[in-house]
């Protein structure tokens, strides 16, 4: 068992070397390697390709399987050009990455509501592949400085890696999902934003089966729920990959009107039906490997 773990801690030491190596290249190389080898993930990761179809199956039942495949294989593309793109923003210098993020919006809405209002913002990020890029331009193109929680890795060296990476630029600061919230909030009552990933099924705890795609989905509460607690400005922040290695694109949004009200459930189900719009305008780019309908109402088979 130890000689097993040492090789894998030895293949993972590896593919870090290799992925250093890779922030050397263009981003248009980057992208061409990631077409390549987003074809060869998609007949090699069965599980994730998998669920994946399932979710499109369940999220478009009227789109013919044919189309339904194709759909995920340019998302296995675009996935994979998101781990690669990692890269960049991980060992790049900070100049580069700032020349490749194309902002759009109103990205100092959050120093200016906290000069004028003292109301906090919480920057709402849906799972678009490129996500990682919208923590970049928070913390390189704007002021206010930012928050955020992080799933803890399993592997002690990638769970470094990742952290190391996502607070290098500095002006941050990140808490484990499974440490408690209160340091959290008093980041926040501090002034700093917080960045805010809404649609991942973490169970049906502090949660409600809202409609996705018109399939009931353990949604969490939390982002209503905080910010009516904490008088927070809700804006959306949604990141996409430019073909042709061309960089990132970064739009910040005006902010929900309206939100939160005293019904977190319907503001739940409404922050649904927003990320639905998005992901109408670059369907192949959402995250559709995760689970996203893996925790089920009481009495309801498995979907996966």
């Amino acid at each position: 068992m130890m000689f097993k773990h040492a090789l894998s801690q030895a293949g993972i030491r590896l593919a870090l070397g290799v992925l250093w190596l890779l922030h050397w290249l263009p981003l248009p190389l980057l992208a061409t390697i990631a077409r390549g080898m987003g074809a060869l993930l998609y007949k090699l990761a069965g599980s994730r390709r998998r669920i994946g179809l399932r979710n499109l199956e369940l999220c478009f039942p009227g789109m013919p399987l044919a189309e339904r495949e194709a759909l995920l294989k340019q998302h296995f593309s675009w996935l994979t050009q998101s781990l690669l793109d990692r890269a960049v923003l991980w060992w790049a210098s900070p100049a580069r990455i700032k020349r490749l993020i194309h902002v759009e919006g109103d990205i100092e809405l959050a120093e200016r509501e906290m000069q004028t209002s003292g109301r906090p913002t919480m920057w709402l990020c849906p799972h678009f592949v490129g996500l990682d890029v919208a923590g970049a331009a928070i913390l390189l193109c704007q002021t206010r400085p930012g928050a955020s929680i992080y799933q803890t890795q399993s592997n002690p060296l990638m769970d470094k890696l990742m952290k190391r990476g996502r607070l290098r630029f500095g002006n941050a600061e990140i808490f484990p999902r499974s440490d408690s919230v209160k340091p959290l909030l008093r980041a926040i009552k501090d002034g700093r934003g917080f960045f805010n990933l809404p649609d991942m099924d973490f169970g049906a705890k502090d949660a409600a089966f809202v409609p996705f795609f018109g399939v009931p989905a353990a949604t969490l509460l939390a982002p209503s729920r905080m910010a009516r607690m904490l008088n927070m400005v809700v804006q959306p922040v949604v990141t996409e990959i430019l073909p042709g290695g061309r960089g990132w694109r970064v739009r910040f949004m005006a902010p929900l009107a309206d939100f939160p009200t005293a019904d977190a459930e319907a503001d739940t189900a409404r922050l649904n039906r927003f990320i639905e719009g998005e992901i109408l305008k670059q369907p192949a780019q959402y995250l559709w490997v995760h689970k996203r309908f893996k925790t089920r109402p009481a009495g309801e088979s498995p979907l996966y």
